[in-house]
């Protein structure tokens, strides 16, 4: 079941899910960053924030980029980086991962800026498109070795598992 909460009269929202798994997901994400102090990550699809949060406290030493399309999960974002007093994360900015790149509102909309772009729970759920703008973007955006690193219930063989994946795949295409 996907439980989302709203915290203290502020907007941060709070998945489940996304609490769940995000120190799973941080402990692999660490073995794919640079060590460098200057290592700028973009998370693609932010959605309620908890990711970013969590990722930006502790890992001090990265800058990060939050994004979404969805006004509701931008203001979860910054409530929670504002929650955690994050000094690492840079206001969220609205991406419409579909739109060409000029588009964007990013500062740093220039070739080869990001060590890391960062993707959760988007491409199984999303039309074609959204992968095509994701993989351009990552194509673009990031520098020289960089990683796009993607996180979701994907299918192995053909074979989605565990069951808590199967379930949350279900969740998500439902809505």
């Amino acid at each position: 079941m996907i439980r989302y909460s709203v915290l203290h009269f502020t907007k941060m929202l709070v998945a489940d899910a996304a609490e769940r798994n995000k120190q799973p997901i941080l402990d692999v994400l660490k073995s794919y960053l640079p060590a460098a102090t200057s290592t700028k990550v973009l998370e693609i699809a932010s959605g309620t924030g908890q990711h970013v949060s969590h990722f930006a406290e502790h890992l001090p030493d990265v800058t990060w980029q939050p994004s979404d399309i969805t006004h509701a999960y931008l203001q979860s974002i910054s409530a929670h980086i504002q929650h955690k007093k994050l000094t690492n994360v840079l206001p969220p900015i609205k991406v419409d991962i579909t739109t060409p790149l000029e588009q964007w509102s990013l500062q740093d909309l220039k070739p080869e800026t990001y060590d890391m772009i960062y993707n959760s729970n988007m491409v199984h759920i999303s039309p074609w498109e959204t992968s095509q703008g994701l993989f351009k973007a990552a194509g673009y955006l990031l520098k020289k070795d960089g990683v796009l690193f993607m996180y979701g219930p994907f299918k192995i063989n053909g074979l989605l598992t565990p069951e808590s994946n199967i379930c949350f795949n279900e969740y998500l295409i439902s809505q």
